[in-house]
């Protein structure tokens, strides 16, 4: 389970004050960002993360340190 950091922090993170991200909006960019860690781990022959991190923990962690945003299409 995630315990850090908070889907609250993560919304506010990648939404702004005009407008706010969506819970929803906030998995789709955590559930890509995932299945694209996962790809480059298999293109590199690797299967698990260093450290036993998992793929959604790792992604909420780029979005808190702001190496993943989200534009809105």
């Amino acid at each position: 389970m995630i315990n850090s950091p908070s889907v609250d922090s993560l919304i506010r993170k990648l939404g702004t004050e005009e407008e706010p991200l969506s819970r929803y909006a906030l998995c789709v960019v955590v559930a890509k960002r995932s299945r694209q860690l996962v790809e480059d781990l298999h293109s590199h022959g690797e299967y698990e993360f260093p450290d036993k991190e998992k793929e959604i923990a790792e992604a909420c962690l780029e979005i808190e340190s702001g190496k993943v945003t989200y534009t809105k299409d």
